[in-house]
């Protein structure tokens, strides 16, 4: 290992956050980058010796490869921790359209599904809980296992710390729901002041098995939860389905419509862990009908 994969596996476990499984996919995507550089000619003394070069001649090699856009916009995002933590962040454009990747689909189709009783019924109750807590206030299977009721819960909100969620971005998530309660209370009784991980295994051990656990019950795609979520939460906020599941376009509704459609998705956004507005778009369906046309 030379020292610049040295540097990024470093980096890449202990700066910019995230789950652990964030920081291991991060790691392994810095030290991905380090062998592409070598194998471009770029042998770097150090992380601190990153140029706009680098970047640019990487994007041309992924596009070249066919790589398709989401994964060379993943290790975009990489990079820019990379150099955000050298602090030579002005080496990488802020848009990813200034490095020409090209913009993709948000919307690709209405996933949501909430997985009933009869189909979880056959996991354990550790996993019962865990699916419960993706349906129930839409988060990622793996903060739904790192999950700690009495460490989130305060008042009307679960708190979720920063090392729990994707991208080291914690967040707060608003308890609305009397069933969101039971819930919380189960889990309780359940874990203690733990999460759902079993004492002394690896949360990615626990992943693993749930991944397989679920997928044997039939329970092929847990994101979907999140989609659930989503749209329940925007009929809520705005009394209405979201265009994904049906509802009306930007075009054809009315001012007051369109101002709680806005506020809707803004907070949508907020309690799912996102930054942008668009990425909400995958979940809601986009706003307006020249849009879905294109999608």
């Amino acid at each position: 290992m030379d020292h610049l994969a040295q540097d990024l596996k470093q980096m890449g476990l202990n700066s910019g956050g995230g789950a652990i499984r964030t920081r291991v996919q991060r790691t392994r995507g810095l030290q991905l980058i380090a062998r592409e550089l070598r194998a471009l000619g770029h042998v770097l003394p150090s992380a601190r010796s990153i140029k706009d070069i680098h970047i640019q001649k990487l994007v041309a090699k992924w596009t070249d490869d066919g790589l398709a856009t989401g994964t060379i916009k993943n290790r975009v995002s990489w990079m820019r921790t990379w150099s955000r933590n050298v602090r030579k962040g002005s080496v990488i454009p802020k848009s990813n359209a200034d490095l020409g990747i090209e913009l993709r689909a948000t919307f690709k189709g209405n996933r949501a599904e909430a997985t009933r009783l009869a189909q979880y019924a056959s996991l354990n109750e550790r996993d019962q809980l865990a699916v419960r807590l993706q349906m129930a206030f839409g988060m990622r299977v793996e903060e739904s296992i790192l999950f700690e009721p009495e460490t989130a819960v305060q008042g009307d909100a679960l708190h979720m710390k920063a090392s729990w969620c994707k991208g080291g971005r914690a967040r707060v998530i608003p308890i609305t729901h009397e069933r969101q309660r039971e819930l919380l209370d189960e889990l309780r009784t359940f874990v203690g002041t733990r999460c759902l991980v079993p004492e002394g295994m690896k949360s990615v051990v626990y992943r693993r098995q749930l991944d397989r656990r679920t997928w044997a019950a039939g329970i092929r795609d847990k994101h979907k939860h999140r989609h659930w979520y989503a749209q329940w939460r925007y009929r809520k906020l705005t009394g209405q389905e979201c265009t994904a599941a049906g509802g009306k376009p930007f075009e054809q509704m009315t001012a007051a419509e369109r101002r709680a459609d806005y506020r809707a998705r803004q907070t949508i956004t907020r309690e799912l862990g996102h930054e942008r507005r668009q990425i909400t778009d995958a979940y809601l369906g986009y706003r307006f009908a020249r849009r879905q046309g294109a999608a």
